[in-house]
């Protein structure tokens, strides 16, 4: 899983971004062009690894399910669950090695020594100095996936079939890259975020990784509705034209940043994929990768006399660059809106996915936990630390992977609290920073630019209620 990439930022969905190792998996896979997560963090996390949009106590984490099935289980990255996720889905409790870190911390070692937050082995605090690398200066995408690679030999040598769940940090802020990557894409984005969009999109449309009726929104349409005390102009959007030689140098600085971190992730899920292969595990091992919400509008800067890059650098992405990522959609992360919500999912299962499928069906984070369950061959257990189980709100994605059509899932959810969206069918209602609901003939307007609420209030008023009865189930 990445963290705040867009729906364009990889090669394989659109983009520049030279991500060949993750373009290798999707041209002997399965990409989907329409794939939801919860358009944060957080609630994507939440809901990717229990199966439910919002839980507590019953709620099963996937490692618990692949543990009953006699699997190794691996995590190492990112963990960030809500406060609905129990204590005992804890990376130390359902996995036999775990090395995390919660929420956002830089990527290199700060000057002074220790990192925002803590990272954990097993469960207990480590030092920076205590944190093993073996690429020097130690960069978290790497060292991150050097923790996999020793765990994954230990499984290879107990002969024990495995579970990876690789949470990378990449590319959320702080911007911070290796000078080798960022000198790949220095340059690349002198022609500015509206030409670039143009060009993704065509590439997007070459490429058939796009819904059925799918047009490019307007740049103007991109704006959000709030704001935050570091994020004061975040919102505002101006042509690529409009700014001055020396600006247009910094903002090209800031994509490159943020395209070598897309680039470095790619290397290191490289060095996954030739693990699997020298260990001739590849062809019988299911790989999935997808992003945990759109991206990122967020833009602040905490150390003004420092540009993007260095260990030194406390920069975020501005929505200018986030709509570039989000191309085509509106909206980005936090929002409902396609933008926020739309992700890259790929899957590559040699044998059993046919190569270089693309399907327009429907999917979610959600329907990963029944995928398991399909996939292990076991039942979903009716306890859980003392507890009994929380139903499970997704449908398996295997029948998708085997090329057939499954039966659409009656609703799907998304959005961080004001920002939430409710899709049924043809139809989907979203709401921006708690406004009114907005109505979308989603199948045939998957851009979101005609709002068909005020004609239809009947039919917003029912996918409302609906949404509201999901909540109201719980």
């Amino acid at each position: 899983m990445a963290d705040d990439i867009g729906f364009s930022d990889l090669g394989c969905y659109g983009s520049e971004i030279e991500t060949p190792h993750i373009d290798r998996l999707a041209e002997a896979g399965l990409r989907f062009t329409t794939f939801y997560n919860m358009a944060k963090c957080d609630p994507t996390r939440s809901t990717l690894l229990t199966g439910r949009y919002q839980g507590g106590p019953g709620a099963v984490h996937l490692a618990q399910l692949t543990r009953l099935a006699g699997y190794f289980n691996i995590m190492s990255g990112k963990e960030h669950f809500n406060q609905w996720v129990p204590d005992y889905c804890r990376a130390e409790n359902v996995f036999d090695h775990s090395f995390t870190f919660w929420a956002t911390t830089e990527y290199f070692r700060p000057p002074g020594g220790e990192f925002e937050r803590p990272f954990y082995l097993e469960g207990r605090e480590l030092r920076a100095d205590e944190i093993a690398y073996e690429q020097a200066p130690m960069y978290k995408t790497d060292f991150i996936t050097d923790y996999a690679l020793r765990w994954l030999d230990e499984a290879f040598e107990k002969d024990q079939p495995f579970f990876l769940y690789l949470p990378y940090h990449a590319a959320h802020y702080p911007l911070q890259a290796r000078p080798e990557d960022i000198a790949k894409y220095r340059g690349q984005y002198q022609a500015g975020w509206d030409s670039l969009r143009q060009v993704r999109f065509a590439r997007q449309q070459a490429l058939g990784i796009l819904p059925p009726g799918t047009r490019l929104s307007p740049p103007e349409s991109n704006r959000n509705r709030f704001r935050g005390p570091l994020l004061p102009s975040y919102t505002d959007y101006r042509p690529w034209d409009s700014h001055s030689l020396e600006q247009q140098d910094s903002l090209d600085l800031e994509m490159a940043v943020f395209a070598a971190m897309i680039d470095r992730m790619d290397q290191n899920i490289g060095r996954v994929l030739a693990k699997l292969e020298a260990a001739g595990k590849l062809d019988n091992t299911l790989v999935m990768f997808l992003v945990d919400n759109g991206s990122c509008p967020f833009y602040s800067n905490k150390i003004p006399e420092v540009r993007p890059g260095p260990d030194s650098s406390y920069w975020s992405l501005r929505a200018t660059w986030a709509n570039l990522g989000n191309t085509p959609f509106r909206q980005y992360k936090q929002c409902g809106h396609e933008g926020g919500s739309h992700t890259p999912f790929i899957a590559h299962w040699p044998g059993v996915i046919e190569a270089g499928t693309i399907t327009h069906q429907p999917g979610h984070v959600v329907d990963m936990a029944p995928t398991f369950l399909d996939l292990l061959g076991i039942d979903y257990p009716d306890s859980v630390a003392g507890h009994a189980t929380l139903p499970l709100q997704g449908e398996s994605l295997l029948p998708v992977f085997q090329g057939k059509t499954r039966a659409e899932p009656a609703y799907f959810i998304s959005g961080l609290d004001r920002f939430r969206m409710y899709r049924s069918g043809d139809y989907k209602i979203v709401r921006l920073n708690g406004g009114p609901w907005e109505l979308y003939q989603i199948r045939e307007d998957p851009s979101e630019l005609v709002d068909l609420a005020q004609a239809q209030p009947t039919l917003v008023d029912s996918l409302a209620q609906a949404y509201e009865g999901v909540w109201e189930g719980e």
